[in-house]
């Protein structure tokens, strides 16, 4: 892997192998088959960053048991070998995980983990033990532990989280709010999460990620905008899978804040947080048009994510 002061994106997330069993409408085996994949939140959130990054600036740990298939090692190689810290045993198996398809439904610059907040916890105070190491956070909470109980211990780290960046359900969840999700609702969330701090003096920002509604970034400097997602209701045959679109959307997010130019803390304003948030939505639409992650970047889709970029960009044009 890429040495800690190079890489621009580090990733805590899991590496899983994903497998996958397709059923029809009444539970039987459909015939459908697919081989394993790679899969898991940290490989999303890498890989939607690697649309954008070269290899070598961004990290990942995989831990890699006796059973790692020669299939997997080539499909994480043709990303780039830099971005991979293999953590061997063999002594066990790689972790796997099922995926249960019924019908047709499915040293770093900056440090991104998908956690509990008491893990999270643990993961900022180590963050901090590092002399001159300051790197922007970004928070994934993981969706079990968005519940109203779980709000004193993550206010306990709102402080040192740069970027707080739930998905709209589990936005509602955490505050108690009804469901479903709305524009209206989402904006009140995120204007609450606001008003409890936000990074460092209160200057951090919330990204609610909303699924076909877009994303809604605020800070307390800025108001709050929407960024449309790439793919609308009038492209609904474009989505095919949203596994892992909320990981790679942070690991696009965290790619823009380096290509909008300049130090990581000066481009953490609102203005350019909103250019960020158009690269994020770009990871976000090649993934959830594509079943799996096997494939690199515009060779599984046939298109250019500076040209999504450009067309996403002209879409918030001031008129």
């Amino acid at each position: 892997m890429a040495s800690a002061s190079t890489c621009h994106f580090v990733t805590l997330g899991m590496f899983i192998i994903d497998e996958f069993d397709y059923l029809d409408e009444h539970g039987n085996k459909s015939g459908k088959v697919l081989e394993p994949q790679i899969g898991g939140g940290g490989t999303y959130a890498a890989l939607g960053a690697r649309i954008w990054l070269p290899p070598n600036r961004i990290g990942m740990i995989v831990d890699r048991g006796g059973d790692f298939p020669p299939e997997i090692q080539a499909s994480l190689a043709a990303f780039g070998e830099d971005m991979w810290l293999f953590r061997d045993d063999p002594q066990r198996v790689t972790t796997r995980a099922v995926n249960i398809y019924r019908g047709d439904n499915r040293g770093a610059a900056n440090l991104h983990f998908i956690c509990s907040p008491s893990r999270a916890r643990s993961i900022i105070s180590e963050a901090l033990a590092v002399p001159s190491w300051k790197p922007v956070t970004i928070y994934e909470p993981i969706p079990d532990r968005c519940v109203p109980e779980e709000l004193p211990a993550l206010r306990e780290i709102m402080p040192h989280v740069d970027i707080l960046s739930p998905n709209s359900d589990e936005a509602l969840s955490l505050l108690s709010m009804p469901q479903p999700p709305s524009k209206a609702s989402i904006e009140e969330a995120c204007m609450r999460f606001l008003e409890l701090g936000v990074g460092p003096d209160g200057k951090g920002h919330v990204i609610i990620r909303s699924g076909s509604l877009g994303a809604y970034v605020a800070s307390r400097a800025r108001s709050g905008r929407w960024i449309d997602a790439f793919w609308t209701d009038a492209h609904s045959e474009k989505v095919v899978d949203v596994t892992g679109a909320g990981n790679s959307f942070l690991g696009g997010l965290s790619a823009g804040l380096s290509l909008a130019e300049g130090d990581v803390f000066e481009v953490l304003t609102s203005n350019f947080m909103r250019t960020a948030v158009f690269y994020a939505a770009v990871s976000a639409s090649f993934t959830i048009e594509q079943l799996t992650q096997m494939k690199e970047r515009k060779s599984g889709t046939g298109d250019d994510p500076y040209r999504r970029l450009k067309d996403l960009k002209a879409r918030h044009a001031a008129p």
